[in-house]
C-alpha cells in the first residue's frame, strides 16, 4: 500500500478537510486518485459538491473573524511553526508529489522546499503589513488608510505544482488574516491535504484551512464563485477556465487574481553562451516533464547558433532517462493523463506534416503507459499548433530567426504574456530586448526564474495580478480609509 512509504502514515489522507474535521465520505460517493506512472488506484477521495463546499465556506466564515483579530505577530508564528513541520517531513510530502503528479523525486524535493519558501517569507510579511497616515487639509482631522484582510478565500490549483501552488496562495492569505477553502486539482489532492495535516499539527484554528475533494471541480467552483461570503477567488490553471470564473465572480464582484496559460518564448541571440544557453533551455523546457506553466514553449534561436544548439540539445536530450519518479536518477517522469500523451502525438503529427524534422525523440517511450521520449523538433513554423499553444510537455520546438527585432515579434505573437527567456551577454541587446517582451517576466541567461521574493504573474490572457513577493500579500488586503474629524487645534 503506498500509504507504507511514508515516515509518517499520518500524512496520508483520503479524506476531505471542512472545519477541522476530516470528512471520509459523503453522499456522493468517491473519487479515485490514479498513479501516472503505472495507472494503480492510489485512493479514493470522497467527492465533494455543493453542500460540502457551502459547509466549508461557511466553517471559513466563522472561523474568520477570530483569525483576522488574532494578532500578526501570533499569526506569523503559527505560520513559522507550519513551515517548520512543512521541513521536518520533506521526504514524505515529495514522496506524496511523485506518487501522485509523476515528477521525479529530486524535483519533488525541490518542490517542497520552494513551497516552504512561501510559507517562511509570508510569515515574515505577516508582521509588516502596514497603513497610511495622510496629511490632513483641516486642523481637527487626521486621515488613515488601513489594510485589511479581504475575508474568505477560495484557491482553486492545478495538478503540475501540488504543494507549491497551494502555498503560494495560502500562505498569504493566512498571514493577512483570511481564512481560505482550497479546492487542488482531482489529479492531486493528497498533497493539500499532507499540507492541512500539518496546519492543523501547527495550530491553527479549524475553519482556517479547508481542503474540499473530488472531481466535481465545476460544481465546486460554482458555488466558490457565487457564494457571497468568499470575497476573494484565486485560480491558477488554464485560460479557458479562468475566463469561465471571472465570468462567474462577476455577479458578486470579488476580487481575483488569476495565473493563466502561457506560450513562453525563449530567444538566444548569437552572442549567447552556447553552454549557458543550452543548460537553461533543458531547466525552461524539461522540469516536471514540461508540465509548467512558465515552460520554454518556443525555442528561438538566431541563425548562426541555430544549427549548434540544435545538435548539442538533441544530443541531451537522447541522454536524459526516463522512468517512474520513485527510481533513482530518473530526470523525466510520466504525462499526468492519457490524453496528453495524445495531444503530443497530434502536435507532433500536425508539425511533421508541415515540414518539421524530428531530431530526438519523437514518439511514446519504450516503458508505454503516459511516458513520452524528450523531444527536438527543428524547422517549426510560427503557424504551425506546436508553436502557437501550450505544448504542456516534453516536446522542445525550435524556431530560426536573423534579426534581433524578428524575434521580439515572434515572441510577442501570442495572446498570453506569462514569461519568456532570453539568453545573451551584451547588455544593450539585453535591455533592448527584455524591455519589448510582452511578459510579466523575463529570465535572462537563466531558466530558472521563480522563487518566493519576487512578483510571480503575466500580462494580456496569462491572468491578474501577481503572486509572490510583497505584492503577493497585497492580493489578500483591502484598503479601509478613516477620515476622523472633531479633534482639538493643535496648541
Amino acid at each position: 500500500m503506498s500509504r507504507t512509504l511514508l515516515q509518517d502514515p499520518g500524512l496520508w489522507k483520503e479524506a476531505a478537510l471542512i472545519g477541522g474535521q476530516w470528512r471520509t465520505a459523503t453522499p456522493h460517493g468517491h473519487s479515485p486518485l490514479i498513479n501516472p506512472a503505472d495507472g494503480a488506484v492510489l485512493a479514493q477521495l470522497p467527492r465533494c459538491q455543493e453542500a460540502e463546499t457551502t459547509e466549508a465556506i461557511n466553517a471559513a466564515q466563522a472561523a474568520w473573524g477570530p483569525w483576522r483579530r488574532t494578532p500578526a505577530r501570533q499569526r506569523a508564528a503559527l505560520l513559522q511553526r507550519w513551515h517548520e513541520l512543512i521541513t521536518a517531513h520533506r521526504e514524505d510530502l515529495a514522496t506524496l508529489i511523485t506518487l501522485e503528479e509523476g515528477k521525479p523525486l529530486a524535483e519533488a524535493r525541490a518542490e517542497v522546499d520552494y513551497a516552504n519558501g512561501f510559507v517562511r517569507w509570508f510569515a515574515e510579511e505577516a508582521q509588516r503589513v502596514r497603513g497610511d497616515l495622510i496629511p490632513a487639509g483641516q486642523d481637527s482631522q487626521r486621515l488613515l488608510a488601513l489594510r485589511r484582510p479581504v475575508g474568505v478565500c477560495a484557491a482553486i490549483t492545478p495538478w503540475n505544482f501540488p504543494a507549491a501552488m497551494v502555498t503560494r496562495k495560502a500562505a498569504p492569505a493566512l498571514a493577512a488574516g483570511c481564512t481560505v477553502v482550497v479546492k487542488p486539482a482531482s489529479q492531486t489532492p493528497l498533497t493539500a491535504l499532507a499540507l492541512g495535516e500539518l496546519a492543523h499539527r501547527a495550530g491553527l484554528p479549524a475553519g482556517v484551512y479547508n481542503v474540499l475533494t473530488g472531481a466535481d471541480t465545476g460544481r465546486i467552483g460554482g458555488v466558490l464563485t457565487r457564494h457571497p461570503a468568499v470575497r476573494k477567488l484565486t485560480f491558477t490553471g488554464s485560460t479557458e477556465v479562468g475566463r469561465l470564473l471571472l465570468r462567474q465572480s462577476a455577479d458578486t464582484v470579488k476580487k481575483c487574481s488569476m495565473e493563466l496559460g502561457g506560450n513562453a518564448a525563449l530567444i538566444v541571440l548569437d552572442d549567447a553562451d552556447p553552454d549557458r544557453a543550452v543548460e537553461g533551455i533543458l531547466h525552461a523546457k524539461f522540469r516536471n516533464t514540461g508540465q509548467s506553466c512558465i515552460a520554454a514553449n518556443r525555442v528561438l534561436v538566431q541563425a548562426p547558433l541555430h544549427d549548434t544548439l540544435a545538435r548539442r540539445l538533441a544530443e541531451r536530450c537522447r541522454a536524459l532517462r526516463v522512468g517512474p519518479g520513485l527510481e533513482p536518477g530518473v530526470q523525466i517522469g510520466p504525462l499526468i493523463d492519457d490524453a496528453a500523451v495524445q495531444r503530443l502525438e497530434a502536435l507532433l503529427a500536425e508539425a511533421v506534416a508541415g515540414g518539421a524534422t524530428v531530431l530526438a525523440g519523437g514518439r511514446r517511450h519504450a516503458l508505454g503507459g503516459r511516458f513520452f521520449e524528450p523531444t527536438v523538433v527543428a524547422g517549426v513554423r510560427p503557424d504551425m499548433q506546436l508553436a502557437r499553444e501550450e505544448v504542456f510537455g516534453p516536446v522542445l520546438p525550435l524556431l530560426r530567426f536573423e534579426q534581433d527585432d524578428e524575434a521580439i515579434a515572434l515572441a510577442n505573437d501570442t495572446e498570453f504574456g506569462l514569461a519568456a527567456y532570453l539568453f545573451s551577454r551584451d547588455a544593450a541587446r539585453i535591455w533592448r530586448t527584455a524591455e519589448a517582451l510582452e511578459t510579466g517576466m523575463v529570465g535572462v541567461n537563466t531558466g530558472l526564474i521563480s522563487n518566493e521574493v519576487a512578483p510571480f504573474g503575466g500580462v494580456k490572457q496569462s491572468g491578474l495580478g501577481r503572486e509572490g513577493s510583497h505584492l503577493g500579500m497585497a492580493e489578500y488586503l483591502e484598503t479601509q480609509y478613516v477620515c476622523w474629524d472633531g479633534l482639538a487645534p493643535a496648541a
